[in-house]
């Protein structure tokens, strides 16, 4: 729940923030100088690009969820079997060791979402983040049925 705030309090300071270079963008075009028109222009791609980018994190993140209440509701999810250090942190080694069971059984049954999902958790415990996304991409498009997105 911490996490859902610490978001939604991000996302509506990036929404404010766009609305306040959105509103320098247009001034400087109001100007009318063919300078002040091109910085003008050129600031308003910019909250253009971050609000394409807050959307898409934030599908991302919805349809991440709801496969893992899914998973959850069938008792699927990923046991914490992760040796940690003193201080909380994951243990390399065992995080490896996990990331190569979870690795085997995609392999072994490469179509089935619930598979692509643990093994986006498995990268993620690794510290692997890219990879986490594109095997959890690939877990959302196979739940959703996009076969041409899960490859």
């Amino acid at each position: 729940m911490r996490s859902r705030i610490g978001y939604a309090a991000s996302a509506i300071a990036l929404l404010f923030y766009f609305v306040l270079v959105g509103d320098r963008g247009v001034l400087l075009i109001a100007d009318g100088r063919p300078v002040t028109v091109a910085f003008g222009v050129a600031v308003l791609v910019l909250p253009l690009i971050g609000a394409w980018f807050l959307w898409h994190t934030t599908q991302f993140a919805r349809h991440a969820g709801r496969l893992g209440r899914e998973l959850e509701a069938e008792g699927g999810l990923p046991v914490d079997e992760l040796v940690r250090t003193p201080s909380g942190r994951i243990d390399r080694d065992s995080a490896d060791a996990v990331f190569a069971k979870r690795q085997a059984e995609t392999e072994a049954a490469p179509e089935d979402w619930r598979n692509w999902f643990r093994l986006a958790v498995a990268y993620f415990d690794a510290r692997d983040t890219p990879r986490a996304r594109k095997a959890m991409q690939r877990a959302i498009a196979l739940h959703d049925g996009d076969r041409q997105a899960a490859r």
